[in-house]
């Protein structure tokens, strides 16, 4: 079973894009602090990379900002890819099936600019990754 349950702050704003089928994909990190090994060590946190898709990917990007409580339920992915100098490169991503937004509204730094909710897209059955 392949099952992760994550509960931290982002560490910077997710970034929205589209894939070229138009599929919404939203992507941040998020630091999640690791157990004390000590008493009265500092926290350290750990720092993961999430992945969001559609839906789920607006909502994030809409609604959640650097400094955001967060908790991400879903799974752990692997994959690899080749970077501009030709080295293989490989990730290990957290796949964000839920996200609950645990922050008050006005929690976490501000966006510089008004919120103002993106404009709907459609999308087939056709262009979903699963």
């Amino acid at each position: 079973m392949n099952k992760v349950i994550l509960l931290g702050h982002l560490a910077r704003d997710p970034e929205l894009r589209y894939t070229n089928n138009g599929t919404p994909v939203a992507t941040f990190t998020l630091a999640v602090n690791r157990p004390r090994t000590k008493e009265g060590a500092e926290q350290q946190p750990d720092w993961i990379n999430c992945v969001v898709w559609q839906k789920t990917a607006e909502n994030c990007a809409n609604y959640l900002r650097k400094g955001s409580k967060a908790l991400v339920e879903g799974r752990i992915q692997t994959r690899s890819y080749e970077d501009n100098e030709g080295k293989k490169r490989f990730v290990m991503e957290v796949v964000g099936e839920n996200v609950q937004f645990l922050s008050p509204k006005n929690q976490g730094e501000q966006p510089e600019e008004p919120f103002s909710p993106k404009p709907p897209i459609n999308i087939s059955d056709d262009d979903l990754p699963f």
